[in-house]
């Protein structure tokens, strides 16, 4: 299906032109004649529906993500911006401090504002979209699944918890443990299914169940929960951290009790935001953020620009970090 994306490549003019065109806003005569001959040699035709809810809208998106002060959203906030500006858009950023209540309320306010659609990060599976939905305006989901029939950008969690375990298994570690976010965020159980299933290979001898922990998707999460295995009878060797921040919290206690990487293993699932630590003490699994920004804004102002192609996710793949976090 053509989209004003190819219109504006062949006619040499932003998105954002393309659309104004469209839309009767007022447009210099020879972009005007540019996009014109372009739509007519791609036999363009404008989605009617679209182009009616564009006049109602402004040119701002929003971006609700669940914490502001995490590195992995900074970095994909900043995808969709780079994005959105070059089509003509601005970018409205809201904290839900993964709280359904205040993701509510910058729903709302995304439909009062006539903001022109919306990208987000669910904060739970108790999300509910059905409000700006009923209002016609396109919602593309970023790092975590909804139940609703829209667009998503993932991660390959699974693959991700997996290729965290088996680089700590290439170092011969063996009692790996497991830290994720909250159990009910799905980005959580698919990267610990990933640690397990690796486990199961690896080292199948070991009781996975004693070694998982779900806590929260920040520092502090990662600093209760390695306390909490360190305190077990048998302690684990390593430990898979299942974001940036749970992994600094993992490292802040083992360094204070004294088993600094790689005393004990470590491997972190996305870029560790800051430590003092070798590259190569730490495993980690590199997460795209903001390519997750620049394909989501992409696909949400294809849907603005009147794409009415049926749903569809983009599961973009992770990259192990060259390292060496051999047993000691």
């Amino acid at each position: 299906m053509v989209t004003i994306y190819d219109v504006a490549r062949l006619a040499q003019v932003s998105p954002a032109t393309v659309s104004r065109v469209f839309n009767g806003t007022s447009v210099s005569a020879g972009k005007v004649e540019a996009v014109r001959r372009a739509a007519e040699q791609l036999r363009f035709t404008p989605n009617r529906t679209a182009r009616n809810l564009r006049r109602q809208s402004s040119e701002v998106i929003g971006l609700v993500i669940p914490d502001i002060e995490n590195p992995y959203f900074t970095e994909m906030a900043r995808g969709v911006e780079d994005v959105a500006s070059e089509a003509g858009y601005s970018v409205v950023l809201c904290n839900s401090d993964s709280q359904v209540e205040k993701e509510a309320t910058y729903l709302r306010i995304a439909i009062a504002e006539h903001m022109s659609g919306v990208i987000i990060a669910p904060a739970s599976e108790r999300t509910r979209l059905d409000p700006i939905l009923d209002t016609g305006r396109p919602v593309v989901a970023v790092d975590r699944h909804t139940v609703y029939d829209i667009d998503g950008v993932m991660m390959a969690n699974r693959e991700a918890g997996a290729s965290a375990a088996e680089g700590l298994l290439a170092g011969g570690f063996r009692r790996i443990a497991y830290i994720g976010g909250p159990e009910g965020i799905d980005t959580a159980a698919e990267r610990a299914a990933g640690w397990r299933a690796a486990l199961a290979v690896g080292a199948p001898e070991v009781d996975a169940d004693e070694l998982l922990r779900f806590a929260t998707f920040r520092v502090d999460g990662g600093r209760a929960a390695m306390e909490e295995l360190l305190a077990l009878p048998e302690r684990p060797d390593a430990v898979v951290a299942g974001n940036n921040l749970i992994g600094v919290g993992a490292i802040q206690v083992l360094t204070e009790h004294g088993l600094t990487p790689p005393q004990v293993g470590v491997a972190v699932i996305g870029s560790l935001p800051f430590t003092t630590l070798s590259p190569t003490a730490v495993t980690v699994v590199r997460l795209p953020a903001r390519q997750m920004g620049i394909t989501a804004a992409r696909m949400l102002l294809e849907r603005i620009g009147g794409d009415d192609r049926p749903s569809r996710t983009v599961v973009l793949p992770n990259e192990v970090q060259p390292s060496n976090p051999t047993r000691v």
